[in-house]
């Protein structure tokens, strides 16, 4: 079961920082080094100084850890950060425009009991890499704070968490806060225990699929188990929970975005190539010529809305192909990827990298992708070219085409639950939740 509590959460005291737009910051993981340095101007207490302290000159190893304690800790002393009276869930909303329509998706951050991924009800659906774990424990051993949110979604074909919550915070004005991508962000406090009692039960038989943060869910994994090896934690110790954001599955807001790929180090590859390539696995068709058709094919792909509809773009002839896979690939694909479900072969990521990019064109080991989610994004990448990444040869980039680039669908909310419950994991960006959730606005102690 879903195991969820209130907890007195650490917020910004908009009387020492004027606003909250002076001080949050989107994920960690989606900051460069261009925003990082925007985002230490906008304010000295900006919280990309905790989520993403930066290195200084004459810094030892790992200094910028103990630099982000040191920046929590006065900031609590000093009163620009305070402890919320009573326990609390957060009601947080966000309100975006996506293909010129206007959403509002509604959710709530609780504290979530932990439970180890294939032992319990909470299911991860991407892997994950060490690298980022390590990075991330440092931080929770440093700061003994969770400093951003899990994003789970759940499934309530009534929303009857959310609607209990939305009743609560009828007729309050809530905090607000727009951010660099004009998502506008509203958070409101609930302290009433009836309500949160509900709200707790409502959760408690549901499974939770982690949408976003499954690096941070696993470091706290990591970061309890420390604890556990070293001192005697009751059951209700805070290091037993982490800080997560609920969305129900089911909500209007909910929009999950395409993540098309832009390959590196794939040689130039015609499309008469590519055609010869995939031709015994997928029903090829040559559908326009110039970047810019990307649009018009995409919108084709997005009405016919299926995962084994693709889209090719072949740097050599500046055209496009539409690939659909057929028997004879979907049989390939299950026996190459025998290991895996045939949801989890349905899905376009899966046919993209396993048979496409590895078995057909004899791929392995790429660089990673350039990752994009729009197709403005995907058509101003092939115009400018790789400069972050490497060619063919292993040279770093410089201005290096892109040879290849790929449109696919994204998987579904459905498709997040299908495959998390047979206990697999999807291909990395499969899924792209959009909006991202604000770093800042709550934090949650671990001790």
């Amino acid at each position: 079961m879903a195991n969820i509590q209130a907890f007195r959460g650490i917020r910004y005291d908009l009387g020492h920082v004027g606003s909250l737009a002076n001080v949050i910051a989107p994920p960690y993981d989606v900051i460069d080094r261009e925003m990082q340095d925007e985002l230490y101007k906008k304010h000295p207490a900006n919280v990309v100084r905790l989520i993403l302290n930066r290195d200084e000159p004459g810094d030892e190893q790992d200094a910028r850890y103990a630099r982000a304690a040191k920046f929590l800790n006065s900031w609590k002393k000093q009163g620009v950060l305070f402890e919320e009276a009573d326990p609390a869930i957060y009601v947080y909303h966000q309100t975006f425009t996506f293909a010129g329509e206007t959403y509002t998706r509604r959710g709530f951050m609780a504290r979530c009991k932990l439970e180890k991924f294939g032992e319990g009800n909470i299911f991860p659906h991407e892997e994950t890499h060490s690298a980022a774990k390590v990075d991330r424990l440092k931080l929770f051993s440093a700061c003994e704070h969770n400093l951003s949110q899990i994003f789970g979604i759940y499934p309530d074909e009534t929303n009857d968490a959310q609607e209990k919550l939305e009743t609560a915070i009828a007729g309050t004005a809530p905090l607000e806060v727009t951010d660099h991508l004009g998502v506008v962000h509203h958070l409101w406090t609930v302290t009433d225990t009836k309500v949160l009692s509900e709200v707790t039960s409502c959760l408690g038989p549901k499974p939770v699929f982690i949408a976003d943060g499954h690096h941070r869910y696993e470091t706290a994994c990591n970061y309890r188990d420390e604890k556990l090896a070293t001192e005697s934690i009751s059951d209700d110790h805070p290091a037993n929970y982490v800080l997560m954001m609920f969305i129900s599955m089911n909500d209007p807001g909910m929009v999950v975005l395409p993540t098309h790929r832009l390959f590196r180090g794939i040689r130039p590859t015609s499309l008469t190539e590519l055609e010869s390539q995939l031709s015994s696995c997928f029903e090829t068709e040559r559908v326009g010529s110039g970047v810019e058709f990307a649009d018009e094919l995409w919108q084709e792909i997005e009405i016919e809305n299926k995962q084994s509809t693709l889209g090719l773009y072949s740097a050599v002839d500046n055209g496009w192909l539409r690939i659909r896979i057929n028997e004879t690939g979907q049989s390939r694909l299950s026996e190459i990827a025998s290991s895996q479900s045939s949801q989890w072969c349905g899905l376009g990521v899966s046919i993209l990298h396993q048979l496409v990019v590895g078995e057909l064109l004899g791929y392995s080991d790429l660089p990673t992708p350039k990752y994009v989610h729009d197709i403005p994004e995907v058509v101003e990448g092939i115009r400018q070219g790789d400069t972050a990444g490497r060619d063919a040869t292993g040279q770093a980039g410089s201005n290096e085409p892109f040879q290849l680039a790929a449109l696919v669908m994204p998987a579904s909310v459905n498709d997040v639950r299908a495959i998390s419950l047979q206990g697999e994991r999807m291909p990395a960006k499969s899924t792209y939740f959009y909006p991202k959730l604000l770093s800042g606005l709550v934090l949650n102690p671990l001790s």
